[in-house]
């Protein structure tokens, strides 16, 4: 049974997606309580699986990955353990950032980062050939407008 998130898991989920380095101190100062119910609080939320985890954001174009791509893969098969294989396959391609499986003419949507357009290339020839695989469609992404690695929070959606 999942509890009810109420308003002080709501500011601490708040607080933590926008610092998830904060001090537990710090943490239960901003969301008014005392420090050690906050830190049973963030416990019990990471507990439950509501916070997955912590990791630091990277900016990949200064780490020299400077193309970002969509690739769009049509499988031959969409049975489950064809779908599953491929995206156990996706797990072993480290240009590939994100992965999503849709419903539709596309099967898969992957989110790729390269440091060039050759080694995308190459990328793409590799995924091509993969078991499963009838086509895929590319594209080269230009400009990002948003960027937002948060969950709307209780009260931001309309």
């Amino acid at each position: 049974m999942v509890r009810r998130i109420d308003a002080i898991d709501w500011n601490i989920l708040r607080e933590l997606q926008g610092d998830g380095r904060i001090t537990n101190v710090e943490l239960s100062q901003r969301v008014g309580i005392s420090a050690p119910p906050c830190l049973r609080r963030v416990r019990a939320l990471e507990e439950e699986g509501i916070i997955k985890g912590y990791r630091a954001l990277l900016d990949e174009k200064k780490l020299g990955f400077d193309l970002m791509a969509f690739a769009m893969v049509h499988l031959i098969s969409q049975a489950e353990a064809d779908l599953s294989a491929f995206a156990a396959q996706v797990e072993r391609w480290p240009l590939v950032r994100s992965c999503w499986m849709l419903s539709g003419e596309t099967d898969f949507i992957l989110l790729c980062v390269a440091p060039d357009l050759r080694t995308f290339q190459n990328f793409v020839l590799e995924l091509t050939g993969a078991p499963n695989v009838r086509n895929v469609k590319t594209a080269l992404t230009l400009t990002q407008s948003k960027d937002a690695a948060v969950v709307p929070m209780e009260g931001d959606v309309p």
